[in-house]
């Protein structure tokens, strides 16, 4: 199912849905940003997705990391919370989400790093190289502010 990411777009149709979601910001003991190239919209993403009813939002990131890249992950911290309500993403279904994400941050404790059928490439990725690559501007904003070293969450 293909999916079209809007920001602040007046031609973006109106949500029928909210999601709540989780992502992390995963880093490797050199620094570099785990990152998948989406199979739905070619774009580079962090890992992530929607919330289950058995799970807490920090369980929906570990899950999330581990279906997508094969890596398992821990919860080290809160990069913070996504909630735009100009961000809008339709999917070929006739689904139009409004996302609610909830981003962390997360050390690797295991696994081996793979692709999923979300995705057509998984890799770590240095800080300098991430503006180079196709991804949405909600994806940067995330990176962004774990690269900041915040010393509080981002609430927006």
């Amino acid at each position: 199912m293909a999916r079209t990411e809007y920001f602040n777009d007046p031609e973006a149709p109106e949500p029928n849905s909210m999601v709540v979601a989780a992502s992390a910001v995963v880093t490797d003991d050199t620094g570099r940003i785990l990152l998948q190239r989406r199979s739905d919209n070619g774009l580079w993403a962090l890992p992530g997705g929607g919330m289950d009813m058995t799970d807490s939002l920090p369980g929906c990131a570990v899950r999330e990391v581990r279906e997508e890249t094969g890596l398992v992950v821990e919860i080290t911290g809160l990069v913070g919370t996504y909630t735009d309500p100009r961000h809008v993403i339709a999917y070929t279904d006739g689904e139009v989400r409004r996302q609610f994400n909830v981003c962390f941050m997360a050390r690797i404790v295991g696994g081996l790093l793979a692709i999923s059928d979300e995705s057509t490439e998984v890799r770590f990725v240095a800080p300098g190289e991430v503006d180079a690559l196709p991804m949405h501007h909600t994806q940067r904003l995330r990176i962004g502010h774990f690269l900041e070293g915040r010393s509080t969450p981002y609430l927006g």
